[in-house]
This record gives structure tokens, sequence and C-alpha cells, in this order.
């Protein structure tokens, strides 16, 4: 894409909840001083959100004017359709097909949100492909799918145990202690952490992001 993963983000961000939430997976950790805090939430008062992270920490976000929080709730294979546009974590698998870690089912709305392959920080190797489903077909695997980008494409394979999600609508009540979050924020010289998106699972659900 021509513009800066921030540029997208804040461009976005006018489309409302669910554009922040996309922007959120499609923005990549590498650029400047932007992190992504993972984990489950302790507090949340005013502007202040505090985060147990998946690496055992405390993280405290401070949310900035105007911030928008977004829902990831569950979804199946059976769900993804040729033409689809989805978000795959990857990990390579040998001479085969790279194999799915987690995926993320965009609206039709968001469509290109983010399209490319890019490193992702999941897992150690992983990649996000955002791209258009091409092609859907069950296998003795479980699911494979072929993925259209750029003028190229790869093929991933969907074991049965992958998380697969979509976006929802969510609302600030969705903040509840012990609910799972994946937040984009910006990390000052002094550690202080800010933020102006906050992803939350829904129904008990844990963002794969």
């Amino acid at each position: 894409m021509s513009r800066k993963p921030h540029s997208r983000i804040f461009t976005l961000l006018a489309a409302g909840g669910l554009a922040a939430l996309a922007a959120l997976q499609a923005a990549q950790a590498q650029d400047g001083n932007r992190i992504r805090v993972r984990g489950a939430i302790e507090s949340f008062s005013g502007d202040s959100l505090v985060v147990k992270t998946r690496e055992g920490g405390d993280a405290t976000i401070t949310l900035k004017a105007g911030w928008k929080v977004g829902g990831i709730k569950k979804a199946s294979v059976e769900d993804i359709k040729p033409g689809d546009f989805v978000g795959v974590a990857s990990l390579p698998k040998g001479s085969g097909p790279d194999g799915a870690i987690e995926v993320l089912i965009f609206p039709v709305s968001m469509k290109g949100t983010g399209e490319g392959n890019r490193p992702w920080d999941a897992q150690p190797n992983s990649q996000m492909t955002n791209a258009t489903v091409s092609n859907a077909v069950k296998s003795v695997d479980g699911h494979t799918i072929t993925l259209a980008y750029q003028g190229k494409e790869k093929t991933i394979t969907i074991a049965d145990t992958t998380p697969i999600v979509t976006l929802a609508p969510a609302t600030k009540d969705d903040l509840k202690a012990g609910a799972g979050v994946i937040v984009i924020g910006e990390k000052a010289a002094d550690g202080s952490i800010s933020a102006s998106q906050v992803a939350v699972g829904l129904n008990g659900i844990t963002p794969p992001m």
C-alpha cells in the first residue's frame, strides 16, 4: 500500500469501532513505537485499562480522547466462502502449505483492509496474510484455502482446532474483568502506553490475533 500502516489506522477510525478493530489487525508492531498488548482485563475505569498480559505482567494503558472499542466473536470454517476477505496468521510447514494458527473473517465493508503478507508476532516465524479467498476446499486434513493478494497467491491449511473469528459491535460495557483483549498502543520513552482502540473478545472468546 502507498500509505503507512498508522495512516491507514487513522483513516479507518472515521468509520467507527469495527473499522478501528480491523485497523488493529492490519497494523504492524514494527511501525514506530507501536506495540501490541494481548491478555485479559484486570480493571477498567475512566480512561485507564489494566491488562494482565499473556507474558504474565501487568500493562496499564491510558485510553486517548475519543477511543473506540470493537468486538471479536466466534466463527467457523464453514463461514469462509470464496470471495471473502480474510486475515490469516500462519506458520510454514516444511515443503507443504503453511498451517493457519488463527483466522479473522472481515465484514464485506472492510474488504481490502491491510491487504498483503507481513511478519506477525503471534508465534515465532508466523506471518499475517490479508487476502481474498480464491478457493475453499474441504480435505482430509480440514480445510485448505488459497488466498489471492496483490497479484500473488498463498495456500494455507486450516486444522479443526484453529481459532476462527469475525468482527462484531461492542461497547465499553463489554470491557469487564477477565475479558480477553488485544490493544495496539504507543509506548513512550518513559514506558507508558496509550491507545485509541481496544478489541475485546465477546462471550468468552480470547482474541487470537
